[in-house]
């Protein structure tokens, strides 16, 4: 056997998967630590000076938005894209996004299962011990645990209670609520035409 019959036989390097794309990890870090950065400084502002009432309902509103952004997850993985077609060529409003959220459904459920969802769990958790400092100050040790125990109690079970009502919603609706969310960013100065 000559060196150009060993050259032909020779299996070809394949090249090798890349199991992390590092792009996306750095750009989903970076969007992690700005929603958290601004959605922690916008939970501060609202609950400085605030009564307790107040408080609740900081409390309630970051506990319906990590909800609502768990359905949008939801739903962009159980979409299809071909309900979408039709919409976007009789150019309906939003219709275009959706279609970009079905193609990219894993990245959409990161960013609003993973992020979104879990900054806005950590900031309830934390509204939520704010709460209990508030009604507890003074208080016996005994009290103040009850108290706590009852709040983070409250917080969880709202939590997990409310997303999975979500989720089952987000899968029977999911078209409807990706039409929804579409025309919400068709108002966005971003172009979703040539995106995949």
């Amino acid at each position: 056997m000559d060196a150009s019959d060993r050259q032909k036989k020779k299996p070809s390097p394949q090249p090798k998967a890349r199991l992390v794309n590092v792009r996306w990890v750095v750009t989903i870090m970076t969007v992690s630590l700005l929603l958290s950065m601004t959605m922690s400084y916008a939970s501060n502002e609202a609950l400085n000076n605030a009564n307790t009432a107040t408080s609740f309902i900081v409390l309630f509103l970051f506990i319906a938005f990590g909800i609502m952004f768990d359905m949008i997850g939801v739903a962009a993985t159980s979409a299809t894209e071909k309900e979408f077609h039709s919409m976007a060529a009789r150019k309906v409003k939003g219709a275009k996004e959706a279609v970009w959220m079905t193609r990219n459904a894993e990245k959409v459920s990161s960013i609003c299962n993973d992020v979104i969802g879990d900054i806005a769990g950590i900031i309830s958790g934390a509204t939520g011990a704010l709460i209990v400092a508030a009604l507890t100050a003074g208080k016996g040790a005994g009290e103040a645990v009850v108290v706590s125990l009852l709040i983070t109690g409250m917080i969880s079970a709202m939590t997990i209670g409310g997303k999975a009502a979500g989720k089952g919603i987000a899968i029977a609706y999911s078209g409807k609520v990706l039409s929804i969310c579409g025309r919400v960013l068709s108002v966005l100065p971003v172009s979703f035409e040539k995106k995949k």
